[in-house]
């Protein structure tokens, strides 16, 4: 969806700095009008989805928890030319009528942030003018314009700070060039991968890297499971301010079962993706619904620690060994661990093979990295994915958490874990020890990933 045009930063070994733009402070949140959209796009449908976004009936990805979201237009939204005398970017007349500026204030005055997408080279995939060349008239008029958010590539980075704006840069090169090793300090986020397809697990040739450290094209039509494992290395080079983005998410386009977009909301909620939904948000299921209104997940996505989830292991499933394989996407289980703030463990058991499997989760995996006091410790333990008998039925806005369900105190491990096809359990570890609290933060400062 991005076109591409690369000037390399080579940065020193040590400590990589966020850019220093005060945004992002934990992984962006929203909506995008391309995964179901496309270029049918208009001022109308903008604003119907702000609108829906922040209803009375919606609590959209946490709206009432005071998250701020960004509602993003993506290609298309371009008149034939730009402005003859100027060189600015226009929009077009007959989609737009009352400008980007009048959808900005009226984004704006429902309490939302709103974004714009742009393109690094002559043109965009849609056909539309490009901003090379044009980057510092482009910045400025976006700021102009009231755009708190930009998706596009490197060079408009300095163009961006220069107008004085705060606008949030989402760049994209679909991980070309490895930006997670120098992207850190020219982008809040950056696409570590071909685009998505709304698929959980289908190979496609079109998407043909075995893995991202080495891959010479990207491509796009990558399923969820091919995307998370592409994702796994890469969590040591993200934290505030700087995240490996992704893609967009597909929940609610219909590609995927109810199990598969809970496992892909969940999944790109602990590996700290940016979570922008592609979805028709004015017209969706119940079902699709009641993931992307999951506050216990979204929470884990926001949670000010801002450490991704890291893979403990990946195991080919029971009696399919003999034809393992380290390709990403092939069908395994695996155990993911990642720190939150208050001394909680966030922890997922993924599945994403074609059968169910029961297992014991050991805790000596769980916190590989903390020690064996923490691994032989005791952890009062939530389910995610269950609501507590006292909010079942809640209808509260206000924020309070309905999903978390106590499941008790373990040690050791948990027992008897099952986890079906595509799915995932994903559960929060709260340690009964003050005593562990304050042993585990000593070792979480030596090992934090920020220092990589």
């Amino acid at each position: 969806m991005f076109i591409r045009g690369l000037t390399v930063v080579v940065l020193t070994a040590g400590f990589v700095s966020a850019l220093d733009n005060g945004l992002a402070r934990t992984p962006q949140m929203g909506w995008n009008t391309w995964n179901y959209f496309g270029c049918s796009i208009s001022e109308s449908t903008i604003l119907g989805a702000a609108r829906k976004i922040v209803s009375s009936d919606s609590r959209i990805m946490g709206i009432n928890n005071h998250v701020a979201l960004d509602v993003i237009m993506d290609d298309c939204w371009h008149a034939s030319t730009r402005d003859p005398i100027t060189g600015a970017p226009q929009a077009d007349a007959v989609k737009f009528p009352n400008g980007i500026k009048s959808l900005a204030d009226q984004v704006h005055a429902l309490g939302l942030k709103i974004g714009i997408y742009s393109d690094a080279g002559t043109m965009t995939c849609g056909g539309r003018f490009g901003s090379l060349g044009y980057e510092t008239i482009d910045a400025q008029t976006y700021a102009s314009w009231g755009i708190d958010y930009l998706s596009m590539y490197k060079n408009m980075s300095d163009a961006l700070l220069a107008t004085g704006r705060p606008i949030l840069y989402s760049m994209c090169n679909w991980g070309d060039d490895g930006p997670w090793n120098w992207a850190t300090t020219i982008a809040n986020s950056w696409r570590i991968s071909g685009d998505i397809h709304d698929d959980f697990n289908r190979m496609d040739d079109r998407c043909p890297c075995d893995n991202m450290l080495d891959c010479k094209l990207p491509g796009y039509h990558c399923s969820v499971a091919r995307i998370i494992d592409y994702a796994s290395p890469l969590g040591q080079k993200a934290g505030t301010g700087k995240w490996n983005d992704l893609d967009m998410l597909e929940v609610g386009n219909g590609g995927m079962s109810y199990d598969e977009y809970v496992t892909h909301f969940s999944m790109w909620a602990i590996l700290k993706s940016p979570l922008i939904l592609g979805n028709d948000v004015e017209h969706m299921t119940e079902q699709t619904f009641s993931i992307i209104t999951n506050d216990a997940i979204i929470a884990i996505s926001q949670d000010s620690n801002g450490s991704p989830a890291n893979r403990v292991w990946r195991r080919p499933l029971p009696g399919a060994e003999s034809t393992y394989s380290t390709i990403a996407g092939t069908p395994s289980i695996q155990l993911w661990s990642g720190y939150l703030s208050g001394w909680a463990t966030v922890v997922a058991l993924l599945n994403t093979g074609n059968e169910a499997v029961t297992m014991d989760v050991l805790f000596s995996d769980v916190f590989v990295d903390q020690g064996v006091a923490n691994q032989k410790a005791s952890y009062r333990v939530y389910d995610l994915w269950q609501k507590s008998e006292a909010d079942a039925h809640s209808t509260d806005g206000e924020g309070s958490t309905v999903w978390g369900l106590d499941i008790g105190v373990h040690q050791g491990s948990l027992k008897d874990v099952k986890v079906g096809p595509h799915q995932v359990n994903v559960w929060k570890f709260i340690p009964t020890s003050t005593y562990l609290n304050d042993a585990t933060m000593d070792i979480l400062r030596e090992k934090s990933p920020r220092s990589m």
